[in-house]
């Protein structure tokens, strides 16, 4: 199987290519990126500079920004350059899909008290999260953790539209994160809402959800800003990681997305084996880019499977109320893709001018600029197991 001669990457990947080089198409992104988003002192002084505007635009307020909390290494980061570094006023903001780890809970508490940040949670109904929950796995779609990630991304914009705030910070880091492949994973409001109405009651009323319209006000009307800093800074996760633990005693959950027990459950035993999606190609991928990671040591590391406690699997069971035999019945249901139900993906694509715009305005990221507006709906593609 051809495997790019950089990264981990190979065939399996959706819309992979692969230069005369051996390079593939996702290490030309990641260099384009790296010159677009510079960590040296001009990467430093446009984020200097953004802050200045944070602050002159959070005047009379309580607030200069809103970041999202969810006890992980990421957010906890945040926390402490918006406040420490940057001598923001922050107001954090947590969206409690009933799943948190106790770790993530210390976590988001240690930062929170030192820091005297005030935090804003929003709790979802914990019976009708299970029943989308239960909806989005009899869709046999890779997106189960769509509800909750939608969710986050609507709890910000509340809250920021609450204190009337003009600036949400995002953690996400292509640099040790990287970006997910088109191809794998696709969420909107629509698809949520329109899966629960096929495979569940079609009732949403606790779960906050990002609807276009509702979006649309928020970026147009209160003008409302996305803005990552870490894609201006050299981050190196393992050095944060000891930083966070020795300056705050923040405490380290296993791995990525682990904080919280649905997303460990998705993302280290739902997706790989129903799938064959394993977020660690983009990880470790990033990483090697990133001269953070040795590419053999992270050939070597893939091979070894995802930790999974099986308690995850028995408590997902009981609290979903499923057997296990609909458990199987569940798990053995052909693979199906987002182009299989109604989204807003044909909309955005129609979009695509607007968006750019706001691209350029601030109001939304390359990322889904690219995957939700300029790449083309295609039959469904899925990793081969």
């Amino acid at each position: 199987m051809k495997t790019c001669k950089r990264c981990i990457y190979n065939e399996t990947i959706p819309k992979i290519t692969f230069n005369e080089e051996g390079v593939c198409n996702y290490c030309v992104q990641f260099d384009e990126m790296n010159v677009q988003y510079p960590i040296d002192a001009t990467g430093y002084k446009h984020l200097e500079k953004y802050v200045e505007q944070m602050k002159i635009d959070g005047k009379g307020k309580a607030y200069d920004v809103v970041i999202g909390v969810s006890g992980g290494c990421d957010s906890s980061y945040m926390l402490h350059l918006a406040t420490k570094v940057f001598g923001l006023r922050v107001v954090a903001a947590h969206f409690d899909n009933t799943y948190n780890s106790r770790i993530a809970v210390e976590n988001i508490n240690v930062f929170i008290t030192k820091l005297g940040i005030d935090l804003e949670t929003y709790v979802v109904d914990n019976e009708e999260f299970h029943r989308i929950f239960k909806s989005l796995l009899k869709a046999s779609v890779p997106e189960t953790e769509s509800s909750t990630d939608l969710a986050c991304a609507t709890v910000l914009y509340k809250v920021a539209e609450k204190h009337k705030v003009k600036h949400i910070w995002e953690g996400h880091s292509f640099r040790t994160e990287g970006i997910s492949p088109p191809g794998w994973f696709y969420m909107d409001a629509k698809y949520i809402s329109q899966i629960h109405k096929r495979f569940g009651d079609g009732k949403i009323k606790s779960l906050p959800l990002l609807w276009l319209t509702k979006w649309m006000k928020w970026m147009v009307v209160d003008k409302i800003k996305k803005f990552r800093p870490l894609y201006y800074l050299d981050y190196n996760k393992e050095q944060v990681k000891k930083f966070l633990v020795d300056d705050y005693g923040w405490q380290w959950y296993g791995g990525h997305h682990m904080e919280n027990r649905s997303s460990y459950f998705v993302n280290n035993y739902y997706l790989p084996t129903k799938f064959g999606i394993d977020l660690r190609w983009c990880e470790f991928s990033a990483l090697i880019r990133s001269g953070q990671l040795k590419r053999e040591e992270a050939l070597e590391k893939i091979k070894i499977p995802k930790p999974f406690e099986k308690d995850i699997l028995v408590e997902i069971k009981q609290r979903l109320g499923l057997s296990d035999k609909e458990w199987e019945d569940i798990m053995n249901l052909p693979p199906k893709h987002y182009t299989d139900y109604p989204t807003y993906k044909k909309t955005f694509e129609r979009m695509r001018p607007f968006f750019f715009m706001l691209l350029k305005s601030g109001y939304v990221t390359r990322s889904f600029y690219d995957k939700f507006c300029v790449l083309k709906e295609e039959p469904k593609k899925l990793p081969v197991k």
